[in-house]
């Protein structure tokens, strides 16, 4: 689908579809924040923004039909050098997936847009959507903190015979929203039995 050249945020026309006013408006608000783990199923977490910053904007992308806005929350990321760096040391970007029911009914998955323009942005980069979510589950952001760890659990999987295109590769999953880190977690661990180098988790914000 082609969109036009505008900026989400504001609705200005602008053929980098970030304009200068709002790019201004959320460097003062990025961050790039990382995360190093040791005993996590994914060594780091690095994210941009406090969700509290950027809750609309999210949220209008996700369930507002407002599928444009992946062309500007991109530029904010790649705009920004240290996360251009930190993308290049991956070699594979995976986003996490919904289930198809609830892609149907919402035309797009939202992370699987962004992390397909980083893909294009980045050469190291190689895009590769091969999660698979078994169950149409309750939506994580309508669940406490216990739900969400309950609801995730063994929700994931690696389609049939894509194993090899991640065996001993840098891999980063891409999300919007990193809350309680249980959908990060499985996603994780399915992606850990194909073997890959290195597991990372990008997130637009941390809640």
């Amino acid at each position: 689908m082609i969109y036009p050249p505008v900026c989400a945020f504001c609705g200005k026309i602008d053929e980098n579809f970030l304009c200068e006013k709002c790019n201004k408006k959320f460097e003062k608000l990025t961050n790039v924040h990382i995360q190093k783990y040791k005993n996590k199923t994914y060594a780091e977490h690095i994210y941009m923004f406090k969700y509290t910053d950027i809750r609309r904007e999210i949220l209008e992308y996700k369930f507002d039909d407002k599928a444009y806005y992946y062309k500007t929350i991109s530029q904010v990321f790649l705009k920004n050098k240290k996360i251009c760096e930190i993308l290049k040391t991956y070699d594979i970007i995976i986003p996490v997936p919904i289930h198809n029911k609830r892609r149907k009914e919402r035309g797009y998955n939202q992370s699987a847009l962004i992390a397909k323009e980083f893909s294009k942005n980045i050469n190291e980069l190689e895009y590769e959507d091969i999660l698979v979510k078994k169950k149409n589950t309750i939506a994580q952001s309508t669940l406490n903190k216990e739900e969400r760890l309950k609801n995730a659990i063994d929700m994931y999987k690696i389609k049939e015979n894509k194993q090899d295109i991640i065996y001993n590769k840098n891999v980063l999953i891409f999300d919007d929203i990193y809350t309680t880190g249980a959908t990060a977690n499985e996603c994780a661990k399915a992606i850990r039995e194909a073997n890959p180098s290195k597991v990372g988790i990008l997130t637009i914000a941390k809640d």
